[in-house]
């Protein structure tokens, strides 16, 4: 047993003659592990120095740059009640393309007539303002003709005043002269009292000029009531001349006052003719509005209201179409931590749902089945799920986006940063670091 165990079974491998003793104990045989496990860890650093491009992403949805090219809900602008379908479900249509007919259910528009008999309303109110201004335009003649007669008028009052003051003055020179006469009597009397005492003329002389001298003062009595008689009528022809002026004013104030009842009635019948004309012009655009046109082309994909004589509210919503042809782009929402990487004009990738594709993160240029697109806005407030909101519109320099794309659809977003080594990359994220914040020139040599 001894023996057994102190034989060396080294020094008896070569003069074995066993072929399974040499498959079993390898000695002499020798392995390649270190060579292996030196290549390996020489392959992985060359690795951990290849270029690695940084990258966000981000999940969002399809949707279109423009407003009006969005999914949009047809609703109605007047209350009625469903008349007609000219469409269904699924189906294409143009713009101008009639879609729902609605009928009437307010008591005041029933009248199908309306639009006639406002227009014959119209019409009266317009004759009736004609014959406003018509009245109007006589009674400026009838003015004109008052106020020419009372020139005329006035003008023969003045001439016979002027007159009278002349028949005045002539009685006021004969009272002069009979006052004359009377002084000249007066001392013949009292030169022939004298005589008669003296008997140098008779008392029959004396009595002749004493009769004279009576017949000067009964003249001169007559004259200055004649005199007194004109003043009064001079006073009396300025008194008719001034009631002639102010029957005459009234006459005028009275045919002025109707004139601007007339204006004044024109002017309401006008306003009337307005107010009938704006609920004519209501009453035509509200018949427009019965019928629900489609505002572009697009596809029909939802009805809310069915079936005939169903009745709608105002403003409510019948169906819903998405626009054909529209520029279709992507809503993605970023971290707030990485929203400062972001700019306007940024490259990103996407994979579409639905497309297949092979995607090499690090790599962008080695993937398969992805779609470039740059970034064309970028919001600046934080969106109710906490994260801001960026638009993506398709890249021109890049390969068409599907044109089976439909609004809605999902879409993954790598938004593309610096390159970096992959050891560099590694320790960003072991540490927790965000990507490196960069601008275009970091990417672009500089030109000279």
């Amino acid at each position: 047993m001894e023996n057994y165990i102190s034989t060396h079974i080294e020094s008896r491998t070569e003069d074995a003659g066993w072929e399974s003793f040499g498959k079993i104990y390898g000695i002499r045989k020798r392995n390649h592990v270190k060579k292996w496990l030196l290549g390996i860890l020489i392959f992985l650093f060359l690795i951990l120095l290849l270029p690695w491009t940084q990258n966000i992403r981000a999940r969002g949805t399809v949707t279109t740059l423009r407003q009006e090219q969005r999914p949009q809900e047809l609703n109605t602008v007047i209350p009625g009640k469903i008349v007609k379908w000219y469409i269904k479900e699924g189906d294409f249509v143009k713009a101008g393309d009639t879609l729902v007919q609605l009928g009437e259910v307010k008591v005041e528009y029933f009248d199908p007539e309306l639009i006639n008999r406002t227009r014959e309303q119209i019409e009266a109110k317009q004759k009736s303002r004609q014959e406003y201004l018509n009245k109007s335009g006589a009674g400026e003649q009838q003015l004109a003709a008052l106020k020419e007669s009372l020139q005329l008028k006035l003008s023969s009052l003045d001439n016979k005043i002027g007159q009278q003051l002349l028949k005045i003055t002539s009685d006021s020179m004969d009272i002069l002269a009979i006052n004359n006469e009377l002084q000249v009597y007066q001392r013949q009397i009292n030169a022939a009292k004298v005589m008669l005492d003296s008997g140098a003329i008779s008392l029959t002389d004396f009595e002749k000029r004493k009769v004279n001298y009576q017949n000067a003062l009964a003249k001169k009595t007559g004259t200055e009531n004649k005199y007194q008689q004109g003043k009064q009528e001079l006073l009396n022809l300025r008194i008719e001349k001034n009631s002639a002026e102010q029957e005459y004013r009234d006459k005028i104030a009275k045919t002025e006052g109707e004139q601007f009842s007339s204006l004044s009635a024109a002017a309401a019948t006008t306003a009337d003719v307005a107010k009938l004309q704006n609920a004519l012009a209501n009453y035509d655009a509200r018949n427009q509005l019965y019928y629900i046109i489609a505002p572009q082309n697009g596809q029909i994909v939802r009805s809310k209201k069915a079936g005939i004589g169903e009745m709608v509210k105002e403003g409510e919503m019948l169906v819903e179409m998405v626009p054909s042809g529209v520029d279709r782009a992507v809503e993605l929402y970023i971290n707030p931590m990485d929203i400062p990487l972001v700019t306007v004009g940024q490259k990103v990738r996407f994979v579409f749902d639905g497309f297949p594709a092979i995607v090499f993160s690090g790599w962008p240029k080695n993937s398969y089945g992805t779609f470039g697109g740059k970034v064309v806005a970028i919001e600046k407030a934080l969106g109710k799920n906490g994260k801001f909101r960026i638009l993506v519109s398709e890249d021109p320099d890049d390969r068409k986006w599907p044109a089976q794309l439909p609004l809605g659809a999902g879409a993954n977003g790598i938004a593309l940063l610096k390159d970096v080594p992959i050891y560099y990359e590694l320790w960003r994220n072991i540490n927790g670091f965000p990507p490196d914040y960069y601008t275009d020139s970091d990417t672009k040599p500089n030109k000279k």
